[in-house]
């Protein structure tokens, strides 16, 4: 199984790249996101990658976040989900916002993306729902939010948490605390006001 690739980018598009790895050109498929972040051509370039083996043909998948490839995992793991599905569905929401879409039950945001319909995106919230990781569903929240908003509502859902709030529970106090004041720039404060909502 191919983990991931390090070599040098010599072709990108929106959908897949070519990798020279020591003379071997690998065609990897990827997501909006990945390619987003990806360096310049002729640069040094590493993937985490998902090596998709079937009867007819063996496919690499590139990623240049763990995140989005644990998500696309879990994607796959969902009935009637393939790689080329769910790398559509990571090229429509971030992992992020996908998080969030899962963990607030919105099946029609999930359904906005190209390929998914009502059904298929149902089946998403049903079977990932408990496998979404709360940090995640929060990052799609504060997602248009610079890094230390992210980190300030991680550090009061971590609080939270500690102090015996269910996850669920705790996001969504950490969420209404920060839809009534987006203002909010320290942890301790973001928790006073979560406190005070539930």
């Amino acid at each position: 199984m191919i983990a991931f690739l390090h070599g040098t980018l010599v072709d990108k598009t929106p959908s897949v790249v070519t990798l020279d790895v020591h003379g071997v050109g690998y065609e990897v498929f990827i997501s909006l996101g990945t390619y987003d972040r990806l360096p310049a051509t002729g640069s040094a370039c590493r993937l985490l990658t998902f090596h998709h083996i079937r009867e007819d043909a063996q496919i690499l998948f590139g990623f240049m976040q763990p995140e989005e490839k644990g998500m696309f995992e879990r994607l796959i793991g969902v009935n009637g989900i393939g790689p080329k599905l769910a790398l559509s569905v990571l090229s429509g929401l971030t992992v992020g916002e996908l998080s969030l879409a899962i963990a607030e039950n919105n099946v029609k945001r999930i359904s906005s993306v190209h390929g998914i319909g009502k059904k298929t995106a149902e089946r998403i919230v049903m079977e990932l729902r408990d496998k979404v990781d709360p940090l995640e569903a929060l990052a799609g929240r504060a997602a248009g939010g610079d890094g230390a908003q992210s980190a300030m509502m991680r550090d009061a859902l971590l609080a939270l948490t500690s102090l015996g709030f269910p996850q669920d529970q705790a996001r969504k106090m950490v969420q209404s605390a920060f839809d009534a004041d987006p203002a909010v720039k320290d942890t301790e404060t973001l928790l006073r006001k979560a406190l005070n909502t539930k």
